[in-house]
């Protein structure tokens, strides 16, 4: 399962926000580094497919899309020397597959800055040097490697180490490795780096009124477009405190700052682009499930992740559009209708598919 770190200076919101995401308390205090290991949480979303789904199989369970959520410790200036806890900090975000940004766009006097004022623009590019840092000192590592091969006329070590010399200018620069041109060949060997910089990043602009009447969500953005990136604004502080309401009263605070969408599905939206996941389904009389998977993903792939028994006597998959479902009171009616298609093993599953798999016992 792959997972989502929440990123940040001290006192950005992180686990404000982490707290609304995944339903847990974890302690939110006014001061830096409350957050030392990392707190662990799972975003579930309810795929109101599914709900309809379930409802027209007569499934006892139901399992919708999931995504591991890690709240990080803070970061601060240095981090890449071993300032405060950068050492954990860039270990823990070493082990996640993309980061959510969390800038603090919130003026509040009794949570203090570690910069003693409210800065997006300096706070986004503070994070970002020290993980930039950081991978200047892995492709440097690379470089002395593979120049010594280099030097002995081997071509694929020479076309290394003319990409990695690119790479290094252009973290030098202070850009993200994610912005940089690469062609396939290159992102092979970006790959090999495990770089912090090159992992997906969503900005997330952490507004209160005062943020919101200053523009500061819109600092945000623009940042975040600048870096080929996705940004989401949110009141974190409301969103925590709607957890406590019924939906009514939630939906009502929520729609009087501005928020009229589920939280919840919003983040899994930009997880779902910035990682190219989809969610197809699956019903039967036990259990009815949405999911999460990488794009271009196959029948026979799918099957395994359901049950390697599946995979293993896989005979066919059967695919109805759940748009398409919607017109019958069942799979077995669509089915008899001719509106359910048989697919082999190379088949790739799309968005929103329902799918049926046959299979040798």
């Amino acid at each position: 399962m792959k997972k989502a770190g929440i990123v940040g200076l001290p006192n950005s919101g992180k686990s404000t926000l982490f707290n609304a995401l995944t339903n847990q308390n974890v302690p939110a205090e006014k001061y830096p580094f409350c957050t030392i290991e990392p707190n662990v949480g799972i975003l579930v979303v309810e795929d109101e497919r599914l709900t309809r789904l379930a409802q027209m199989e007569g499934s006892k369970d139901q399992i919708h899309p999931f995504f591991h959520i890690i709240d990080i410790a803070g970061l601060v200036k240095g981090a890449s020397r071993g300032e405060g806890l950068g050492n954990q900090f860039l270990d823990h975000i070493s082990k996640v597959d993309m980061i959510f940004h969390v800038v603090r766009c919130f003026k509040i006097d009794d949570v203090s800055h570690p910069m003693g004022s409210v800065d997006p623009a300096r706070d986004i590019e503070i994070v970002e040097i020290e993980l930039i840092l950081k991978d200047l000192e892995t492709v440097n590592k690379r470089i002395e490697k593979i120049a010594k091969q280099a030097r002995t006329g081997e071509e694929s070590a020479r076309f290394e180490l003319h990409f990695l010399e690119r790479l290094k200018a252009h973290l030098e620069s202070g850009k993200p490795a994610r912005i940089l041109s690469r062609n396939e060949q290159e992102q092979a060997i970006l790959d090999s780096l495990f770089l912090l910089s090159e992992k997906p990043a969503i900005y997330v602009a952490n507004v209160d009124e005062w943020g919101l009447g200053q523009g500061l969500d819109k600092i945000v953005e623009k940042m975040a477009r600048e870096r080929s990136s996705e940004s989401i604004t949110v009141n974190a502080q409301i969103e925590s405190e709607a957890r406590e309401l019924s939906p009514e009263e939630a939906r009502e605070l929520l729609l009087a700052y501005g928020f009229d969408t589920n939280l919840k599905k919003r983040f899994l939206e930009h997880i779902k682009r910035a990682l190219k996941l989809i969610c197809f389904l699956t019903a039967t009389k036990n259990e009815a499930r949405s999911w999460l998977v990488p794009e271009g993903i196959t029948a026979y792939e799918a099957a395994g992740l359901i049950h390697s028994d599946i995979q293993k006597g896989f005979i066919k998959a059967e695919v109805i559009p759940f748009e398409q479902i919607l017109q019958f009171s069942s799979f077995k009616e669509a089915r008899e209708a001719g509106a359910v298609k048989s697919h082999g093993k190379d088949y790739v599953i799309r968005e929103g598919d329902v799918v049926h798999f046959l299979f040798h016992a």
